[in-house]
């Protein structure tokens, strides 16, 4: 009866493997880019430097080790659009205008993060330096741009404002290490990096 048993169970699997087959190539290809995603260019440090051609999309705006760690963060899912800032200060983006390229709404089972990044005048951080500590934000000067940022019920709301560019980060629930400070220096990284070749 074991070898009746045992020679049923190799068909199976062989008629299993016989089907899977075809599809070997394509599971490899997906676990290989998810376990090894594009790579920025090789710099010294954490590897949080912007990517050689820019920062134009969702993906751009993440290192390596932290677009591994969203899309690995169980039920992620990414969508990109040019939706307006998910962000409380109102009235200073009604002041602005800010002109969106992109916004990354991510959604997972640990909560949501919304990014955009847009053109504003060039003013605009002086702007919210003055108008966003009234709305509880705690404001300071990072290198060429201005940071505020508050936390309230869970909720860490980021934006920074500098060379004529916004970027404003809301995450509810969801905060992986350093999201909005390592999202901000690739931008500004890509900037530096257009100022010099200008």
């Amino acid at each position: 009866m074991a070898w009746v048993v045992g020679l049923a169970c190799a068909a199976v699997i062989g008629v299993l493997a016989w089907v899977a087959a075809p599809m070997l190539p394509g599971a490899a290809q997906f676990v290989g880019d998810q376990l090894n995603p594009p790579t920025s260019e090789a710099v010294a440090g954490d590897g949080d430097a912007a990517s050689p051609g820019g920062v134009h999309e969702c993906r751009d705006l993440y290192a390596d080790a932290l677009w591994t760690s969203l899309v690995w963060t169980p039920d992620s899912v990414l969508t990109p659009s040019t939706d307006a800032p998910a962000s409380s200060a109102s009235g200073v983006l009604d002041a602005l205008s800010p002109q969106v390229r992109f916004t990354c709404a991510w959604v997972s089972a640990e909560g949501s993060i919304s990014t955009t990044l847009a053109d504003v005048p060039a003013d605009a951080g002086a702007i919210a330096t003055t108008a966003l500590p009234a709305l509880g934000f705690a404001c300071e000067s990072v290198k060429d741009r201005t940071r505020c940022a508050r936390e309230q019920e869970g909720v860490r709301e980021s934006i920074e404002a500098g060379d004529g560019v916004w970027l404003s980060t809301v995450q509810d629930g969801w905060h992986p290490a350093g999201y909005d400070t390592r999202v901000a220096d690739r931008v500004w990284a890509d900037l530096a990096t257009d100022d010099d070749e200008g």
